[in-house]
């Protein structure tokens, strides 16, 4: 039993693979049980929103991508606020700071979208799920300032800092997910906090159609079914049984994000 709480289904990469439908088919024949299809925008928070109507396995997340900023309307909000109120919308995401290229918008419009986003978090009672690239001290300040409205948590996707910056993110009550990276050779800082992590912290992801883990690494696009592959990493960087790793995988899940089925 496998749960990808953080994956990208809207694209079409997976045309080329047989389309979405074998692409889960796929993942429930490896015992992926919960997929959270996560939005960037408001054209895919609404097809994730399809996709979660339309298959029982998958769950999703709705927000404005620090990337994807550029031509939000104020009128795109109340879309979000209706999205993030479905019965299927887990969370609002993925929200937070990218400062890797630097065409991505600008960094005080990138803090006022995050913060306005964590207080519609709080506004609906949901949890928030963070994207964070070369941004961890501005992420980390501004997540202490409007702490009040983390209320029901919030998960760091692709957690990619050093153990020491853990700590500080562990403190706000933040779970934090990983992906193909901690399988990679190179990984060091992640695999160092997947073996340190508390057990009740971590969660599994793939952020497909990217990051493909090992020993695929390098296919394209990735799929959900290689989540099991994660998890089996993690069991060996943890010296942890399968069934106990699983069973503890899928209840933080539910505990982070309570619309979870």
């Amino acid at each position: 039993m496998f749960i990808d709480v953080h994956c990208h289904l809207t694209g079409e990469e997976y045309d080329a693979v047989g389309g979405i439908e074998q692409v889960l088919q796929r993942a429930k024949d490896v015992g992926v049980c919960r997929m959270i299809c996560s939005g960037f925008d408001l054209p895919s928070s609404k097809q994730a929103k399809t996709l979660a109507e339309r298959y029982d396995a998958v769950y999703f997340c709705a927000g404005f991508h620090p990337s994807e900023l550029d031509g939000v309307q104020e009128q795109d909000w109340d879309e979000l606020r209706a999205l993030c109120g479905h019965e299927k919308c887990v969370a609002v995401g993925e929200i937070g700071l990218d400062y890797h290229y630097e065409n991505n918008p600008a960094k005080e419009k990138q803090k006022a979208f995050f913060i306005r986003q964590l207080a519609l978090a709080d506004e609906l009672d949901l949890p928030v799920v963070l994207h964070s690239r070369d941004s961890a001290q501005d992420t980390l300040e501004i997540l202490w300032e409007n702490r009040a409205l983390l209320r029901r948590g919030g998960l760091m996707h692709c957690y990619s800092y050093s153990l020491e910056m853990t700590a500080d993110f562990m403190e706000l009550g933040l779970s934090f997910s990983f992906g193909g990276a901690s399988t990679f050779k190179n990984g060091k800082k992640a695999k160092e906090c997947v073996c340190l992590i508390p057990a009740d912290h971590i969660l599994s992801e793939t952020d497909c159609p990217y990051l493909t883990p090992e020993p695929l690494r390098g296919t394209f696009p990735n799929e959900p079914k290689n989540v099991k592959y994660v998890v089996e990493n993690f069991g060996t960087i943890r010296n942890e049984k399968m069934e106990v790793l699983e069973k503890q995988l899928f209840e933080n899940a539910k505990r982070l994000f309570p619309k979870l089925k």
